[in-house]
């Protein structure tokens, strides 16, 4: 076999780094329609962007070349610096340092992204924190979110 072939979808998570500097509900649009673009730009398919003011969530295919940190750290620097271009109100905008990157498997693809879709809704029920300790949870990990 001369070639190399990878499916490695990914169920990425981070979140911004304070109260104070989340981003505005009437943003959130552009905001995916930029990740989705950033995703796109480095030889990626992206699945779904979503999230609510305090987190994203974006469903990918990582690329054959790039390391999950490589990837994660130019999405969020790139993003993080065109967030602050959209207005004096993000002069304070960061992401958090960590992110959570979750396999997913080629069969359960609809139902993540099904879940990214409807995160207005499930935020009524269960905060951000909640919703990725039970992420964690579900995937092995015990620690506590800091």
């Amino acid at each position: 076999m001369g070639s190399s072939y990878t499916n490695i979808n990914i169920h990425l998570i981070f979140h911004t780094k304070c109260k104070g500097c989340e981003m505005k509900e009437s943003d959130l649009s552009r905001i995916f329609h930029y990740l989705g673009g950033l995703v796109r730009a480095h030889s990626s398919h992206v699945y779904m962007v979503g999230g609510r003011p305090d987190h994203i969530h974006i469903l990918f295919s990582l690329p054959i070349t790039m390391a999950v940190s490589d990837f994660v750290r130019k999405i969020k620097s790139n993003s993080s610096k065109w967030i602050k271009g959209l207005g004096s109100e993000y002069n304070d905008f960061e992401w958090q340092n960590g992110y959570g990157a979750f396999s997913v498997s080629a069969s359960n693809v609809e139902s993540v992204i099904d879940y990214i879709s409807q995160q207005k809704e499930h935020h009524r029920i269960r905060s951000a924190q909640d919703e990725f300790l039970l992420f964690l949870e579900k995937n092995g990990f015990s620690a506590k979110v800091p």
